[in-house]
């Protein structure tokens, strides 16, 4: 039975900790990663059981090449499964937000998303006359696709897209026996934490600038520090996809309570004002 899986964005950080786990328990990961010189690195890193994969999800035509590349060396057997995990994070306040931005937000997260799965779909056996087992898919989508908090609207947008998708795409491909699953995790210890610093310097000469800086000395770095470690959301994501029967949904809050459960039970109107407080947002003058 073939054991080749396809990871995208495999250069840091969730996309690099589940490739690593994959390797070791002996599986074929073929990864992506934009530039030539990191797939050499996580190559050298993981060795002979990583082949690397040169696109960004945004490209079409560098997709199609990657899925020719995979194709010819499988040959006729299916992949075991497909982990979308690119992505970007776009911070800021929606009415000063630029759309190229907010759109830019959509071409990784969702757009570049589908076309990768709507391309590598056949080789998981979305085909007549596929072998079997058939493969999986394992979206990476966030707390974020759930509870939309300030300044993170283009990125929880983006999110909740990808929920009403993948719900979508799970029951169409009933039709081939592909199961999706979600993997939904909190804040987590990889770089591109470390980004909102720079993200919400941009909106320094509007009225939201400080609350946007009290955001970042209290609420970014309080993230940080208490992240979720990287592995743990790997190994979640590795459940999803190599488990008898998976989850629909594997949410990870960073704070079960305070992160998850209670601000889905409670009224919006409550969490409004809770949320308000807590950021310093309050009605100018």
């Amino acid at each position: 039975m073939n054991k080749s899986i396809v990871i995208t964005g495999v250069s840091t950080g969730i996309g690099y900790a589940v490739a690593a786990e994959l390797v070791n328990l002996g599986y074929h990961v073929f990864g992506s990663v934009r530039k030539a010189e990191d797939g050499a690195r996580v190559q050298a890193e993981l060795g002979e059981r990583f082949t690397s994969l040169v696109f960004d999800v945004t490209d079409h035509a560098g997709v199609v090449t990657a899925v020719s590349q995979v194709r010819a060396a499988i040959g006729d057997e299916n992949l075991v499964g497909l982990v979308n995990n690119a992505g970007i994070s776009v911070l800021g306040p929606l009415m000063h937000m630029d759309l190229a931005e907010f759109r830019q937000q959509f071409e990784v997260n969702l757009f570049g998303l589908l076309d990768v799965t709507q391309q590598f779909l056949p080789l998981l056996g979305a085909r007549k006359d596929a072998p079997e087992p058939r493969g999986r898919i394992v979206m990476v989508s966030s707390v974020s696709g759930q509870i939309a908090y300030p300044f993170f609207g283009a990125y929880a947008a983006s999110k909740h897209a990808l929920e009403g998708m993948s719900d979508a795409l799970r029951r169409e491909l009933i039709l081939y026996g592909i199961d999706v699953s979600l993997v939904e995790p909190g804040t987590t210890q990889t770089p591109i934490i470390h980004k909102a610093s720079e993200q919400v310097s941009h909106y320094s000469d509007t009225d939201y600038a400080p609350i946007l800086d009290k955001m970042q000395a209290e609420t970014i770095a309080g993230r940080q520090s208490s992240a979720i470690p990287v592995e743990k959301v790997a190994h979640i994501i590795v459940e999803a996809l190599l488990h008898e029967k998976p989850k629909t949904r594997y949410p990870i809050p960073r704070k079960k309570l305070s992160g998850w459960l209670i601000p889905r039970w409670l009224p919006d109107r409550w969490l409004d004002r809770i949320t308000a407080s807590k950021l310093g947002i309050t009605r100018l003058d």
